[in-house]
């Protein structure tokens, strides 16, 4: 045998250990939530509900990292950047996901070629809340009141082209009436703003609006989704009030970096979906009018895919753009 086929044949034999060896450097480091938006919305609420059963489960640190900015974006692209080991993850509301492909023609990453499904986490459906200055206490008092009074209600959203702008856009131009745009870093700000009444409008999911509906700093006037919720039964959905975009709502994603490995990707669903299915999770989880859906990648990439085209479609038909 020669030397070069000595060689050959000890890196072969060595490969099995230096792949083990890097699998378990990648266990001796922390596990990384990347949340693309400030604390104290959705998204970060359930990263850290579950950080503890995670850390129990993994016997190693989870460590939840806030990278808000560009409507999630930033926090997304440093993900698609990230090596594909395992130890970052991306978890957050993935109609960001679903729309930056049609709102930048410089998109720094590709979400679809360079994030891949881990599993869908779960779903809450939009509250629309106003302030309680506002003179409308049901749905149709509201829209009459947007289409007496354009451009007076401030409505506060967590980006052009995130789906709670989108969604507002498609309601109240079904409406008649306008309203006033208004810009805010995440979801949690814009629902404090509404609370200030520096905004007057919101569009949110339930499992951050809900406590401040409950606490009558906002009044609820509809929600989204295919049923009332149990906690605010007398407010109805969109679909009860003719309303577009029925289905719209705060959905939770966790994806990571592409060509992660596809046994990597199992690991974590199975660890994400029972951190979730923790009977005490469930509860608290149910408390704030969300449901956990954990069915795993292709279900997820198969929604990303519906909804990629289809929110892609009003947002061209607006000519919306961000570059």
């Amino acid at each position: 045998m020669s030397a070069i086929d000595r060689l050959s044949r000890r890196s072969l034999l060595a490969a099995p250990a230096l792949l083990a060896a890097g699998r378990a450097a990648a266990q001796d480091r922390p596990l990384r939530i990347v949340v693309p938006f400030p604390p104290g919305g959705t998204s970060d609420l359930i990263a850290r509900l579950i950080q503890p059963d995670l850390q129990r489960s993994l016997s190693q640190p989870v460590v939840v990292d806030n990278r808000g900015g560009a409507a999630g974006n930033l926090g997304a692209d440093h993900v698609a950047k990230s090596t594909p080991d395992g130890t970052t993850l991306l978890l957050t509301d993935p109609g960001i996901l679903t729309t930056a492909p049609s709102l930048f023609s410089r998109l720094t990453y590709d979400p679809a070629r360079d994030l891949d499904p881990v599993t869908m986490l779960i779903y809450a459906p939009y509250i629309m809340a106003v302030h309680p200055s506002v003179p409308a206490q049901t749905g149709a008092e509201l829209k009459a009141y947007a289409k007496a009074n354009p451009g007076r209600l401030n409505f506060a959203h967590s980006g052009v082209g995130a789906l709670n702008h989108l969604t507002m856009l498609v309601v109240a131009q079904h409406w008649g009436g306008e309203v006033t745009e208004v810009f805010y870093r995440g979801g949690m700000l814009g629902i404090q703003a509404a609370v200030a009444n520096e905004s007057q409008l919101v569009v949110n999911g339930a499992t951050a609006t809900l406590p401040f509906v409950k606490d009558g700093k906002l009044r609820a006037l509809a929600v989204t989704g295919p049923r009332r919720l149990a906690e605010l039964p007398d407010v109805p959905t969109f679909a009860e009030l003719g309303w577009p975009a029925a289905e719209a709502g705060i959905w939770q994603g966790l994806l990571a970096p592409a060509r992660t490995a596809p046994a990597v990707i199992a690991r974590q669903h199975q660890l994400f979906a029972a951190a979730l299915n923790e009977p005490t999770t469930r509860t608290r989880l149910a408390d704030l009018g969300a449901e956990v859906r954990t069915e795993g990648p292709e279900s997820f990439r198969r929604w990303l895919a519906a909804e990629t085209e289809a929110w892609g479609g009003v947002i061209r038909a607006r000519g919306i753009k961000l570059d």
